[in-house]
């Protein structure tokens, strides 16, 4: 037990040493801290000095760090929120997510995938990363100003599609024969955590936050242990933890006090046990890939940041926003996404892609990641480029 102990206290300690030392080097250099937690995961892991052994763990403590993430995300997704920015936005969204598809998958077969992988690969490339687009956003113009709100309804309806490709996933990596009677199963799991999530919040959740809403402890863990007991339900259904996590939040988006609470007490949280998430995937990257997908990840990274912002400029455009504003919104929402590196993740559990297309995948959103952050921080404001 104390090895135990020893092996993953000293990991979490080299971790966060590392990070502040390298994320020390971003902030000068403006780029984003998710970049410096895989960076220090590929130093200190098997591929570079092997010094974190205790690497299978730290995932599974990291994956918490993405249930809480799609926890908070679903906070935020109120329905009647999502109804009125879809009006402007949808079309935009869904029209690119289809281009970004398409240029995935050709990238994809092209580099020798077979059509469903590529499929995989051409589905990852949809979003763009919730989390840069919104650090990187002023909270002047988040909250006040077309372009926040255009941002986010993008992000909102990309969530859920990721939401979607996830159950897809799920399913399509069951053991269990594709037929009518597992498709039921889903749809009628998928159904009773809507049922319990949102009947709970109305009879049980909601009148206990407003009957100790002074006790900021007690709400700290009423709301985690509704996050994670829908996150175990949904697990129960053959579905994902994060499915789950995600209803949990959205179960309470419309109750606004509440979630505005929650948004903001459990971010501290969530951003600890994303450290670990990024570096696990660092961790997990096996650089000895590198030099037969270099050739598909420079491709393919270079069209996102090329494609992204040109599609949206003009989507948007087209929808009736003023040109420079377009070109911002493009150009903020111009790199893959977290949640591709999640589709990754679970198609790979799934068995439905291999190693060397979620290295594709990854390494696609890398090094888009690092592109996006230094011409957002470079042509417009944000709170990093405001330091210093």
């Amino acid at each position: 037990m104390t090895e135990v102990e020893n092996t993953i206290l000293s990991s979490i300690f080299m971790i966060f040493l590392g990070s502040s030392i390298l994320g020390t080097l971003a902030m000068f250099t403006r780029q984003s801290l998710m970049l410096v937690y895989m960076l220090v995961g590929m130093v200190i892991g098997p591929v570079g000095l092997n010094l974190a052994l205790d690497s299978l763990i730290i995932k599974d403590i990291g994956e918490v760090g993405i249930i809480v993430l799609l926890f908070l995300l679903g906070l935020h997704l109120d329905p009647h929120t999502l109804i009125r920015g879809a009006k402007r936005t949808a079309l935009a969204t869904l029209i690119s997510a289809g281009i970004f598809t398409i240029i995935g998958y050709e990238i994809a077969t092209m580099a020798g995938f077979d059509r469903i992988v590529a499929l995989v690969v051409g589905l990852s490339m949809m979003f763009s990363s919730t989390i840069i687009c919104l650090k990187l956003l002023p909270s002047n113009i988040l909250h006040h100003g077309s372009i926040g709100e255009n941002m986010i309804s993008v992000l909102l309806i990309q969530d859920v599609l990721a939401i979607l490709v996830l159950i897809v996933l799920k399913a399509a990596g069951s053991d269990a024969p594709v037929d009518i009677a597992s498709v039921g199963y889903l749809v009628m799991g998928m159904l009773s955590i809507l049922f319990v999530a949102f009947i709970g919040e109305r009879l049980v959740v909601v009148p206990l936050f407003q009957r100790f809403e002074k006790n900021r402890e007690y709400l700290f863990l009423l709301a985690l242990a509704w996050c994670f007991t829908m996150s175990d339900l949904a697990h129960h259904f053959n579905l994902s933890h994060e499915i789950g996590a995600f209803i949990a939040g959205v179960s309470f988006a419309s109750t606004a006090n509440v979630s505005l609470y929650l948004a903001e007490c459990l971010k501290p949280l969530r951003d600890f046990f994303l450290v670990l998430f990024f570096f696990s995937i660092g961790v997990q990257f096996n650089l000895k890939l590198l030099p037969q997908m270099y050739q598909a990840i420079i491709a393919l990274s270079l069209l996102m940041v090329i494609v992204k912002p040109l599609a949206f400029r003009y989507l948007f455009a087209l929808s009736g926003e003023e040109v420079p504003a377009a070109w911002e919104l493009g150009i903020r929402l111009g790199q893959v996404s977290e949640f591709s590196i999640l589709v990754s993740e679970i198609a790979e559990q799934s068995e439905v892609i291999g190693a060397d297309a979620a290295f594709l995948i990854k390494g696609t959103t890398i090094a888009t990641f690092i592109v996006s952050s230094f011409l957002v921080t470079r042509k417009y404001k944000t709170p990093i480029g405001e330091v210093g």
